[in-house]
């Protein structure tokens, strides 16, 4: 059996002139805006660890990790509604997003 899960990474960079409330308010809008879009096998939201290491990087304000069934669930999730309300009403608070997707290897 092939595994055709989807793996998509978001990380998300904060305005140097937002609150601290900024990054609660982007982990918060991930689980209550994302959370319910059909397809989502597991989707977990963090903060920088500030993990003491050359190669990380620590400089994103919140990460978003999504396990999707397929990759057609993903395509359903980006044109969803609670996705694209999710990045209207959030968008202000952020500099910069860098995606990363995957499939298994």
């Amino acid at each position: 059996m092939t595994d055709t899960h989807f793996y998509h990474s978001v990380y998300f960079w904060l305005r140097a002139d937002g609150t601290p409330d900024d990054a609660r308010s982007t982990a918060d809008g991930c689980r209550t805006h994302l959370a319910g879009i059909p397809g989502i096998v597991q989707m977990h939201v963090g903060l920088p660890a500030g993990t003491p290491r050359d190669v990380v990087d620590n400089s994103y304000g919140v990460a978003l990790l999504i396990e999707f069934e397929s990759k057609e669930a993903y395509d359903v999730y980006e044109t969803h509604p609670d996705h694209l309300r999710f990045i209207a009403e959030l968008r202000p608070l952020w500099s910069r997003v860098q995606v990363y997707d995957a499939v298994p290897g």
